[in-house]
């Protein structure tokens, strides 16, 4: 395995690709890069600083924040300034903040920076734009999806495992929404990377995902 080995999972909101890049990269022995985390993060710092709309201060804001990932046993914590702020950008209003945010190109611009670089010695990066802009020339690509009716019951148990209290049918709403703004966004939309291998994970699990990803890269010899 190459050491700067980078690995694309692209796909729409819910499909499971956290997950997925997660047992991939412990499989290959690679770091996870959750790169909607940064997002998130800067969605976090907005809120917290209480920066409107002004262009100035979200590129101040992004070139200058300090984001890092710790793991911790089978979970990954996220830091920012030295707080962990895992459980608070999970939140749905920073979830629509975040999306809202990816579409302007001075906080793209500067976190494609911080995305790279986390990268370094390899990784497997889950997002939006990874196969696309981030990182073209990845050696391997993947776009995964599932129907809409799935990755927002998914959504709904991930957000009820952690206590949060949410309704399914807002749940579906906010999927929706997301999907329209991530599509339709004129700064790098979501959509399938050239050369990315699409996996429709509706009715599959985590583990069969990932086979299906280890068979592409070996086919490719990278294993």
């Amino acid at each position: 395995m190459e050491d700067d080995l980078v690995i694309t999972i692209d796909g729409p909101a819910g499909a499971g690709k956290s997950t997925a890049a997660r047992l991939l990269a412990k499989k290959l022995g690679l770091k996870y890069l959750d790169t909607g985390a940064t997002y998130r993060a800067v969605a976090w710092k907005v809120k917290k600083e209480g920066i409107g709309d002004d262009e100035e201060e979200l590129y101040r804001l992004c070139k200058g924040i300090k984001i890092s990932f710790i793991e911790e046993g089978e979970k990954e914590r996220v830091i920012c300034e030295g707080e962990d702020i895992t459980e608070a950008i999970r939140e749905q209003e920073v979830g629509m903040a975040a999306s809202f945010l990816s579409q302007r190109r001075e906080v793209r611009e500067a976190l494609m920076e911080i995305q790279r670089e986390l990268a370094k010695g390899g990784a497997v990066a889950e997002g939006r734009d990874m196969g696309t802009v981030v990182f073209p020339d990845a050696a391997v690509k993947f776009y995964l999806d599932a129907q809409v009716q799935e990755r927002a019951k998914r959504r709904y148990k991930e957000l009820k495992e952690r206590g949060m209290e949410v309704e399914m049918a807002s749940v579906l709403e906010e999927i929706r929404r997301r999907d329209e703004q991530d599509t339709k966004r004129e700064i790098a939309p979501l959509r399938v990377p050239e050369g990315a291998v699409y996996i429709d994970s509706t009715g599959m699990t985590p583990e069969e995902v990932v086979q299906r990803m280890l068979e592409v890269i070996r086919e490719r010899g990278w294993r």
